[in-house]
């Protein structure tokens, strides 16, 4: 039973979920806008959500911590300059996941 597990396993391991989740991640705010698979996308979400969250703040210590979940420098500054300032009045709630048709392939 999966009872109060709040992890979201996607039937991999811990480094490659969290490569997988930082990758969607870091497109998701490049591109604003991510195309993915409902599992990986709601897992993203949350990701995400933390990471703008940590924006939001936008001091030192939390550009760290974003740094070291992303680990890419041009990601982080547009976090911080644009994203995070974007949404510095509400109180989370800044992705929504839509569901898209079938594929073409």
């Amino acid at each position: 039973m999966r009872h109060r597990n709040k992890v979201d396993k996607m039937g991999m391991v811990r480094a490659h979920r969290r490569s997988v989740l930082a990758n969607l991640t870091k497109g998701l705010i490049i591109n604003e806008k991510v195309d993915t698979t409902f599992g990986r996308a709601k897992a993203a979400q949350r990701y995400a959500e933390q990471v703008i969250t940590l924006a939001r703040r936008g001091d030192q210590h939390a550009r760290r911590l974003v740094f070291a979940r992303l680990q890419d420098k041009q990601v982080v500054d547009k976090l911080f300059d644009e994203i995070g300032p974007r949404y510095k009045d509400r109180p989370g709630g800044y992705t929504r996941v839509v569901k898209l048709g079938p594929r073409q392939g």
